[in-house]
């Protein structure tokens, strides 16, 4: 009796990253282009994604199994060795990033119903929410702005200013989600990782990777 107990409390006691779920960079990524002309160089590894930006701007995304849909904190490092310029984020046509990731919500009757979709379905959704997290742009890390493409269903989150260097980010979606939008969030459905570097005319070499949620 005494050893059953034992390990439950050893159990209960196991930090909770131990729990989490990492999401791999592989077979299920695709990329979503904007122009026909423009495309990043994405690089998937594995445990990693290498990206680069050359006066290109495109995104890769995958969507979510079920069992990761209620998912509320994630974690991520990453990494810039070459950056664009510090830039009003909220500005279309002069918005370059080094990296964005996105978190894709939605009500789980709009979810089960986006099954098989592409990215440019759930994000144009009006029943979507979206967190995007930017290393990049000349604001104040912390800061929550609007987007100027997705409208109210965007929401922009400075975790790094424009600039070089590694992080290691944890965040509680959950909180993000009730100060951008005034609610709790639905399911987390799909995921991106973008870089944009077509407006300033620079370019980006970067990283990110580990990306785990609990």
């Amino acid at each position: 009796m005494i050893r059953s107990l034992t390990a439950a409390l050893a159990l209960l006691l196991v930090p909770s990253a131990a729990f989490s779920q990492q999401v791999m960079f592989g077979p299920g990524w695709k990329e979503q282009r904007f122009s026909m002309f423009s495309s990043n160089d994405f690089g998937l590894n594995g445990e990693t994604m290498s990206v680069r930006s050359d006066e290109t701007v495109s995104l890769m995304w995958t969507a979510l199994s079920e069992a990761l849909w209620d998912s509320r904190e994630a974690s991520w490092d990453w990494s810039v060795e070459r950056s664009v310029p510090p830039t009003d984020l909220t500005v279309k046509g002069g918005d370059d990033r080094n990296l964005s990731l996105y978190f894709v919500f939605l009500p789980r009757a709009a979810a089960e119903a986006a099954r098989g979709r592409g990215v440019m379905s759930l994000l144009d959704n009006e029943d979507a929410r979206v967190l995007m997290y930017i290393w990049g742009g000349d604001h104040a890390r912390g800061e929550i702005l609007p987007s100027p493409y997705l409208g109210e269903r965007g929401r922009i989150v400075i975790s790094r200013g424009s600039g070089t260097g590694s992080s290691m980010e944890s965040v509680y979606l959950a909180a993000y989600h009730r100060r951008a939008f005034g609610s709790g969030p639905e399911k987390l459905v799909g995921i991106a990782v973008s870089a944009d570097s077509d407006d300033t005319g620079t370019d980006v070499v970067a990283e990110i990777g580990r990306l785990r949620f609990r």
